[in-house]
């Protein structure tokens, strides 16, 4: 029968040249907008990228602007703060990135737990409505939580002397600012992130938890023994295009919290952050395109070793 249908295949009349023709120019007519905004929006800026080895300054403009080599990535380099600020970009994005993954994880299980379909999604959407809500807004509430009003006291704070502990200055420690970003990333992204796990985990064929049931597995069983494995393509997906932007800090939500606090700075200062003083309190437009050129490049680098590592030890969940 399959060489039959085959053969009929086979034999089957191509479509006319002048259909086939009309089809592709549909196609082309369809992709045409994304490919003028791609082109106008991702690669057009990308000729501004001269600034960063050049003495810019308004006046002389891009074609007027002295040639300065490398001397802007020097500057940045050389600076007593080009150790720090990179350790802190690295070790938040490392902290967020892993934090997120496995709490996206851990609620697309307890998600799938849920047996009543209107209850479910209303969790679904408690847990998805953080993704949405302003960084300003988000300061303002641990603002309440962590100083109180006018600097005194807190949420937090009085909790603590309910249980006799001393109260904690928050923002003049910059110790636990990594944890308290960590905590507010994954309140931030942990339903959206569940989302995608919860997306991959319904397009897991049923027979394999009725075979874990003839088993005898329990529910626990099943979901770390079965789901969580068949979750490692949609995880490695992300962690490759989490591991691409591991040198972009998260400038909104972490300049909307710490700000110019310059004690905070740190354990909170990072490459985003740094970049922004910058160009807000001198003007130098030059070691600033240096650093948002060199965030490009070692992410680049970083996204291809990441793939040729996950394509090497973990064929299966490659993306490429």
């Amino acid at each position: 029968m399959s060489t039959d249908l085959k053969a009929a295949t086979e034999s089957a009349p191509a479509a006319p040249r002048g259909i086939r023709q009309k089809r592709d120019y549909g196609l082309v007519i369809l992709a045409a907008p994304a490919v003028i905004l791609l082109l106008v929006f991702a690669y057009g800026p990308m000729a501004g990228l001269v600034v960063a080895f050049q003495d810019f300054n308004v006046a002389d403009g891009v074609f007027g602007s002295p040639w300065a080599g490398l001397e802007n990535f020097e500057f940045f380099f050389t600076s007593g703060n080009a150790s720090r600020i990179l350790w802190n970009t690295l070790f938040l994005n490392i902290l967020f990135l892993a934090a997120t993954l496995g709490a996206g994880v851990l609620l697309a299980l307890m998600l799938n737990e849920i047996r009543g379909r209107v209850t479910k999604r209303f969790w679904q959407s408690v847990i998805f409505v953080p993704y949405f809500v302003s960084p300003i807004v988000v300061s303002i509430f641990l603002q309440a939580f962590l100083a109180g009003p006018g600097g005194r006291g807190g949420l937090v704070n009085d909790f603590f002397n309910v249980l006799s502990l001393p109260e904690l200055s928050w923002y003049t420690d910059p110790g636990p600012w990594p944890w308290i970003l960590t905590v507010v990333k994954v309140w931030h992204l942990g339903g959206y992130m569940s989302v995608i796990f919860l997306a991959a985990i319904t397009a897991v064929p049923e027979e394999v938890y009725e075979a874990g049931v003839i088993d005898g597995a329990s529910r626990a069983q099943m979901a770390f023994r079965i789901t969580v494995p068949l979750l490692k393509p949609t995880a490695a997906i992300l962690l490759v295009l989490g591991i691409g932007r591991i040198f972009y800090g998260d400038f909104a939500t972490i300049y909307a919290i710490v700000g110019d606090n310059g004690t905070l700075f740190e354990t909170t200062d990072v490459i985003d952050t740094y970049v922004f003083r910058a160009l807000r309190t001198q003007g130098d437009f030059g070691t600033t395109a240096a650093i948002g050129l060199f965030q490009s490049v070692v992410g680049f680098v970083l996204v291809v070793i990441a793939t040729l590592v996950q394509r090497k030890y973990a064929r299966e969940t490659a993306i490429l």
